[in-house]
């Protein structure tokens, strides 16, 4: 289709470059003003191209307009807000392993109740077509790419090595907006602004895929990126490098190989345009996407044995608190090894930062990300085998299902404790009992117990009346690190080594047929956090034979490895998972129990402790259904068309392209 108004540009920028008059010894801020700023002013795309520094500096502003998965923003000043905002709300929420009790979120009062439309507005859409710098990120990296031959006082090599960067960059935005939308228009240059037609179809599943991955190779293979950045970690950290736009190159053969986009059906029915059009799915199934998915985890883990430096952070003792430090630390350590790319919002000291939701925000409403009990139930025990709360609830086991220890003489607190689970559970979920504090150097817990029974100092009436932070008797524990970080800085990892662990499992499942192959991949993660192997702790399962419940027990692996990633959410949509986006989700109503075995909802802390009390360690439980504001899908079925998200009617209507995705 041909535009003619420029409403493409309108969509694709929002802007002309243009920045704001500098003098010749001023540092260009490429910022919030600038992205305002309305074409005109003395400086222009020749000043930025004609001086080393500020080229470089253009290009790191494409870098600080990332996804970055913790909502940290506070819609200030009248901003459109996107998805680092929690008034929309992060997307695990729709999950079966978390509920958000906040009504602030447009997940909560679009999503859960059904209610959202291709119409949008604010706080609509949980990743906003147009709303989420993706376009301008794209159009300044091609903007970029055309004048980087320009720059004076830059070597070839350096010039080369941010082109490839470059590239990272535009096909990391594509994916964003791919996982949410399917086909999308494919942009092979800046535009000027000036042109009067513009066509712009949406490009089908198979060319956006193509896209990408063009735009990956041509990076990876240019030899101008450094496998990593272990000797330049202070200033590089955070930028492309061969070893994250390998991964990328697998996760999105991963996304695009499965079921979603690869199935002998298209996900509503196969007949509507978009689907006929193969812009949401590739017209068939076809067993050699996947290969290319196994062929990309293949190359990344030969070229990890060939370059190095990356690998799991490990622990340093066999014990439950060193497991749980080494997976803490995998994952929050600005210098972590185990981390392919991530993305900083600022630095600074995270407790004196608003980009730290989950310190400065651990009790407010909008951070009420509850787990589930079925979320909590998918954790195994300490010794690798599943839990079974059924069979746990026959032995009068229940108690035990945290943590066991035992009193000294003359102490109140619980001693010598032993966490029944697996460790990653504690770095998950706050769990009754469990001590407040893990000491970041010496992997030891200290401090007060949780206390999340009804009554309890922590929860107080929130289960019971299914409000706030422990509505389901639990609250989310990823990423609040207590007290002993201030000295560390946020990031969100977009690319960490467990994960392309899995993702090669799934790709040699997959693709070949291999499940001991995946087995062994999945072991690896498990080994890290002390776990025997996964078909040794589930004799009962033909592991070995049985591909759906391989399948099964790889996706739970990964929702336990990599909770709050929103790993969960993309694993249940592209496979297409409408059977846990319909499962009733239930909390845990925890009873303390007196010495007579009758409930009391007396606090510990500032409670009876003060009179020689004992730690509570005997209750009852009982899971309760999730009442507040169900999600409309558990009681008129889920809908197909939730799977992708609507493009918003006002682009739509631009005719420059776009199809509407289906049920929308």
């Amino acid at each position: 289709m041909k535009l003619r108004n420029k409403g493409f540009i309108a969509a694709l920028a929002g802007i002309l470059i243009s920045l704001s008059s500098v003098s010749c010894v001023d540092e260009i801020k490429f910022g919030n003003a600038f992205l305002d700023k309305p074409p005109g002013g003395n400086a222009t795309i020749d000043t930025v191209f004609n001086n080393a520094d500020y080229a470089r500096q253009f290009l790191n502003t494409c870098y600080g307009r990332q996804y970055y998965g913790l909502p940290y923003n506070t819609d200030s000043q009248g901003r459109i807000p996107d998805s680092s905002s929690p008034y929309l709300g992060k997307k695990d929420a729709l999950t079966d392993c978390w509920h958000i009790h906040w009504n602030g979120a447009a997940i909560y009062n679009l999503y859960y109740v059904g209610t959202m439309t291709s119409l949008g507005g604010q706080r609509g859409n949980i990743f906003g077509y147009d709303r989420e710098m993706v376009w301008q990120v794209v159009r300044w990296c091609w903007l970029f790419l055309e004048n980087i031959d320009r720059v004076p006082g830059m070597d070839a090599t350096e010039k080369a090595r941010l082109v490839a960067e470059a590239k990272c960059l535009i096909a990391s935005r594509y994916f964003d907006l791919f996982r949410h939308y399917g086909g999308l228009p494919l942009v092979y240059n800046s535009f000027t602004g000036l042109e009067g037609t513009y066509e712009m179809p949406r490009g089908t599943v198979e060319e956006t895929v193509n896209y990408m991955i063009s735009l990956l190779d041509d990076a990876i293979n240019s030899g101008a990126l450094p496998w990593d950045y272990r000797n330049d970690a202070t200033t590089q950290t955070g930028h492309w490098t061969k070893a994250g736009a390998m991964a990328l190159k697998c996760k999105i053969w991963q996304f695009a190989a499965s079921p979603l986009f690869n199935d002998a059906q298209g996900y509503a029915g196969g007949t509507s345009d978009a689907e006929e059009q193969h812009l949401v799915w590739y017209g068939s199934y076809r067993s050699d996407l996947w290969d290319k998915c196994l062929q990309a985890c293949q190359e990344f883990f030969t070229a990890l044995q060939q370059n190095g430096f990356y690998e799991l952070n490990q622990a340093t003792a066999a014990t439950p608190e060193a497991y749980r430090q080494a997976y803490r630390m995998g994952y929050i350590k600005l210098a972590s090894k185990e981390v392919l790319h991530s993305v900083r919002v600022q630095m600074g000291d995270a407790f004196n930062s608003s980009s730290y939701m989950w310190h400065s925000w651990s009790t407010n409403g909008r951070n009420s990300y509850t787990p589930t009990q079925e979320y909590v139930e998918m954790f195994p025990w300490s010794d690798g085998t599943p839990f079974n709360w059924e069979k746990t609830e026959a032995e009068g086991r229940l108690d035990e299902m945290f943590l066991t220890g035992t009193f000294k003489p003359g102490e109140q607190n619980l001693s010598d404790i032993v966490l029944t689970r697996d460790p990653r559970l504690y770095e998950t979920v706050r769990c009754n009992g469990v001590p407040q504090s893990l000491d970041w150097t010496a992997g030891t817990m200290s401090g007060l117990p949780f206390e999340l029974w009804v009554g309890g100092a922590d929860a107080l009436q929130a289960s019971l009346n299914e409000t706030g932070n422990y509505a389901t008797g639990y609250d989310n524990m990823k990423y609040f690190l207590g007290v002993e970080y201030q000295r560390q800085y946020t990031q969100w990892v977009a690319l960490r080594l467990s994960d392309l662990y899995l993702t090669y499992g799934e790709a040699l499942m997959q693709a070949r047929g291999d499940l001991a192959g995946c087995i062994e991949q999945i072991d690896i993660v498990r080994a890290r956090v002390g776990l025997p192997g996964l078909a040794e702790s589930n004799p009962d399962k033909s592991l070995t034979a049985d591909k759906a419940a391989l399948l099964e027990e790889l996706l739970r692996e990964r929702v336990c490895e990599l909770g709050m990633e929103d790993a969960r959410y993309f694993d249940l949509i592209r496979y297409k998972r409408a059977d846990r986006f319909e499962k009733p989700l239930h909390g845990l109503l925890i009873y303390r129990l007196d010495e007579d075995g009758e409930r009391t909802d007396t606090k510990w802390n500032d409670g009876d402790k003060n009179r020689g009390a004992l730690q509570p360690t005997h209750f009852a439980y009982e899971k309760f259904q999730i009442h507040n504001i169900p999600r409309r899908w558990w009681s008129y079925g889920f809908d197909p068309k939730w799977y992708l998200s609507p493009f918003p009617q006002a682009e739509i209507n631009k005719a420059y392209g776009l199809v509407q995705n289906p049920g929308w």
